[in-house]
């Protein structure tokens, strides 16, 4: 795909269909002039035509919230389209809608409007990240597991697939690392028991699974859970020595330990700071390359 086309997918859904307007407003015939029938390359076919993508990035569908929507479709009908593909005579795999066409069969409904394009595999799931993010769908990580389908399937590098989807490369990133979390962890986040900063505060620790019982049953906040999973990550390696002090032997006060945690939450990694007389340091730990090289393009410099 060229550099266009995804700046053209990163600006959203309208972008690839090329109209910003409303689309199927009713008419003396319909939203569409006939069932099967073609408005500007739009038109009404069957549900059962239509079938779900399994590479779809999202798992989780809210049934409350598909119920409310089942009713409105019942009420005013479909009035935005499912965008698909034709895979074969009369099968259209959804590529953004799936959403809307499982409200639509809880609401009886027949035919459904479609937009049919022509679309590789790679631009399928491009469109399904997109659509999903800016409605905020998707879980942190299924977001993650996404992206990693984008870089490994496709070739896409951290770069490119960021740009594809409008996202920063530290935010595909930081996304991708939970996926180095256990899998029992990682189920948590899905669930919406764990959030993206509890989950991100885990990453390197001893035994995220242990620590993320407690912060569901005890219902720890994210700052809480960073203290926690710092003590388990091991005083020796990135905390100072037992009693607050920092390198200089000093005890620290209770406001600087607040910014050193203030500051490790703001750039994920583990930030300690030491005074001396009016100066003093700031140490910033990281533990690949990569966050090295986010840390670089936070602060507007070549990285690696």
């Amino acid at each position: 795909m060229s550099k266009a086309a995804r700046k053209g997918l990163g600006k959203g859904l309208s972008a690839l269909l090329g109209d910003d307007r409303p689309v199927f407003e009713d008419g003396p015939e319909g939203p569409a002039q006939a069932a099967g029938g073609q408005a500007g390359g739009r038109r009404l076919l069957p549900i059962e035509f239509l079938e779900r993508n399994a590479g779809q990035p999202r798992h989780h569908f809210d049934e409350d919230a598909l119920a409310d929507l089942a009713e409105s479709i019942k009420q005013k009908g479909l009035l935005q389209p499912i965008l698909v593909r034709e895979v074969g005579p009369n099968q259209y795999q959804i590529v953004a809608g799936e959403r809307r066409w499982r409200a639509s069969q809880k609401a009886g409904i027949h035919e459904v409007p479609v937009v049919v394009k022509e679309l590789t595999d790679r631009e399928v799931l491009e469109i399904a990240i997109i659509e999903n993010i800016q409605r905020q769908d998707l879980s942190a990580i299924e977001e993650a597991s996404a992206y990693k389908k984008l870089i490994e399937e496709f070739g896409h590098t951290q770069e490119v697939a960021a740009e594809v989807v409008g996202k920063s490369r530290s935010h595909v990133t930081n996304l991708l690392r939970l996926l180095n979390l256990p899998e029992s962890v990682q189920k948590m986040v899905d669930d919406g028991k764990l959030s993206m900063g509890h989950a991100r505060a885990l990453i390197g620790a001893e035994d995220p699974a242990a620590i993320a019982k407690r912060i569901v049953a005890e219902g720890l906040s994210v700052r809480q859970t960073e203290a926690l999973a710092g003590e388990a990550k091991g005083r020796s390696k990135r905390e100072p020595r037992p009693g607050g002090s920092g390198s200089s032997g000093a005890k620290k006060d209770a406001d600087t330990v607040a910014l050193e945690k203030d500051l490790t939450a703001a750039i994920g990694m583990k930030v300690l700071i030491d005074h001396a007389g009016e100066g003093g340091k700031v140490t910033i730990s990281y533990e690949t390359l990569e966050e090295l090289d986010e840390l670089c393009s936070k602060l507007g410099v070549c990285g690696f």
